[in-house]
Parts: C-alpha cells; sequence; structure tokens
C-alpha cells in the first residue's frame, strides 16, 4: 500500500510540476506577445479611421498617412477641453467607459444605443487635407445591436454635421443580415447625409421603404431590430448627452486646453 501511495504522490507531483511549466511558458509567451498585439490593434484602428474618413486606398501606407492626415488628442465631455496630460495613442475608450472612475453611469431614458456607461474622456481624431488645413474629424461611436455592441467610427466633414462616412468595425451581427452594417455599398449611402436639422437637433434616422430625405440612410432588409441599433446610437452619440455639446464647440471656435 505504501509503494502504491509513493507512486501516485509521485504522479501528482510530476503533473502539478508540468502544469507550473507549462503556465510559465504560456504567462512569458503572452507578456511577450502584448507589445506586438498592442502594435497590430493600434495599425488596425488607424486603418479603420483612414477608412472612415475616405482616405484609405489599396496603396495607402497606413502609418505615414495617419501621422500626415491624423491628429489625434483626447478631449472631456465634461467640460469640453483638451486634455494635453492624457497620451492619446494610450488612450482606450473602452477602458475609459468600463471604469467607474473615468465614466458616468446612463439612465435609462438618457441612453437609447444601450451602452450603460458613457467614458467622460474622449479619443477623438482631427482629419488634415494634404495641405494641413482640417477638413473634418473622426468619432467613436457604439451601441447595443441584435446580438451585442455594435463598435464603429463616424467621419464628419468640417462642417461638423455633414456625414463623410462610418466604419462599423466590430460587431456580432448576423451574416448577410444585421452584418451588411459593412457591406460597402450600405456605407457609401451615409456619405452626404446630415445629422442635424435647422434646429440643431439630431434628426438622422434609418428609415424601412427608401430614404428619400437628406436625413435618412436605408434600413438593412431583415434585420430590423440592427437598424434600430444603429439610428439609436447615432441619436445618442450626436446628442446633448454625446458629442452635441463638443460638436457646437467645434463650431463656434477652438476647443480649450485643459
Amino acid at each position: 500500500m505504501a509503494k502504491k501511495n509513493e507512486s501516485l504522490g509521485k504522479t501528482v507531483g510530476v503533473v502539478l510540476a508540468l502544469c507550473l511549466v507549462c503556465s510559465i511558458v504560456v504567462s512569458g509567451a503572452a507578456i511577450g506577445l502584448k507589445p506586438m498585439q498592442e502594435k497590430n490593434a493600434a495599425l488596425d484602428m488607424q486603418k479603420n479611421v483612414l477608412d472612415a474618413a475616405g482616405i484609405l486606398k489599396t496603396d495607402t501606407d497606413i502609418v505615414e498617412t495617419y501621422n500626415q492626415r491624423i491628429d489625434t488628442m483626447v478631449v472631456s465631455l465634461e467640460d469640453l477641453s483638451v486634455k494635453d496630460d492624457v497620451d492619446p495613442t494610450s488612450f482606450s475608450n473602452r477602458k475609459a467607459a468600463g471604469d467607474p472612475e473615468t465614466s458616468t453611469k446612463l439612465e435609462k431614458k438618457n441612453d437609447p444605443a444601450g451602452i450603460g456607461t458613457r467614458e467622460d474622456l474622449t479619443q477623438i481624431y482631427l482629419v488634415k487635407s494634404e495641405s494641413g488645413e482640417t477638413t473634418g474629424l473622426v468619432l467613436h461611436i457604439r451601441g447595443q445591436g441584435l446580438w451585442g455592441t455594435m463598435y464603429g467610427l463616424l467621419a464628419l466633414e468640417d462642417d461638423f454635421d455633414t456625414v463623410k462616412g462610418v466604419n462599423f468595425y466590430e460587431h456580432a451581427e448576423t451574416p448577410g443580415l444585421g452584418g451588411e452594417i459593412t457591406n460597402p455599398n450600405w456605407v457609401k449611402s451615409w456619405e452626404g447625409k446630415e445629422v442635424y436639422g435647422e434646429d440643431g437637433n439630431v434628426q438622422f434616422e434609418v428609415v424601412k421603404g427608401g430614404a428619400s430625405d437628406k436625413h435618412e440612410v436605408d434600413a438593412l432588409s431583415g434585420a430590423t431590430l440592427t437598424s434600430n441599433g444603429v439610428e439609436y446610437l447615432i441619436q445618442f452619440w450626436m446628442g446633448e448627452n454625446g458629442y452635441g455639446p463638443l460638436l457646437k464647440k467645434l463650431r463656434e471656435g477652438e476647443l480649450n486646453n485643459g
């Protein structure tokens, strides 16, 4: 019996030692790969920003074009100031939204997008012409779809109203239905649409039966909940609890440093 117990003990010891070694190897690999993963994620976001802004071509050097044509900054949605003390290259809207210390919990009546919390600081991208003049900006947007959160970028012209482009770069919508939010033809239908009405309120709509107005885009066939989600997230982010006050400030002049 003693020999059997000793054999069992050795076996358990070997298994535990093997598990420890494997965990060390996996942890080391994860740590070693993290910088590369972060670099790839940053490159992917730069590509998405250029795509939303309409300046991504098949032969575009992403890093060079991004550095020449995009000014990235972090802005407070609370006091509408530019946060020069926050590094925009490492800032994450998603992390800020998930931290109670850096986000605001939304009341249900003020949360048509169904996001729960809104980050207090946000990363924005000013788009420049080749001569260096500001031609518009790109904003982070997100909202609840049928199966999960839809993450995207909305590009506006320099009137901070007319849509230049949109890019839903992450979602869990059904392929062929709600997943059509990435269909190039549908995305192109956003170009030239206007977010705000003459009264300054958000009038953008996703409509069934064919868009016939400068504030409308067609709904996705067979994807009512996804279409509604897209409309609601635009209404939220372009409204008073989202970017509305910031865009108004941009129309009036320069943002304040803070």
